[in-house]
């Protein structure tokens, strides 16, 4: 009992799901490993319903959790692009079995 409960508190599950989770950040991230760089405005447009306070407190996080990188270029007015990093990338296989499990259970 006392090795399940070791194997349990090692589990990086629920800080992945804390870095990944919610409504808007799996959202953010697929567009940015799938079509690249964006800017804040093409963000917030490809992201349905999401508001510009709620927008910018998840592209904090994400970069907080080092999964998106931001630059900030020294132009009037600002210009501020947001791209995956490589810890970022490599979420691209959880998107894409996403994906398989999707089409091997939509008929369910």
């Amino acid at each position: 009992m006392d090795e399940q409960k070791s194997i349990v508190d090692l589990c990086p599950a629920p800080r992945v799901i804390e870095m990944i989770g919610g409504k808007w950040k799996l959202r953010i991230l697929q567009i940015l490993i799938f079509q690249g760089t964006k800017r804040f405005g093409e963000l917030r447009r490809q992201v349905a319903g999401i508001t510009q306070t709620m927008l910018t407190k998840q592209l904090r996080a994400l970069e907080d959790d080092g999964l998106i990188s931001r630059k900030v270029y020294a132009e009037v007015p600002p210009r501020v692009e947001y791209s995956p990093t490589n810890s970022g990338m490599d979420l691209m296989k959880m998107f894409e079995a996403m994906h398989q499990w999707w089409e091997r259970n939509q008929a369910s």
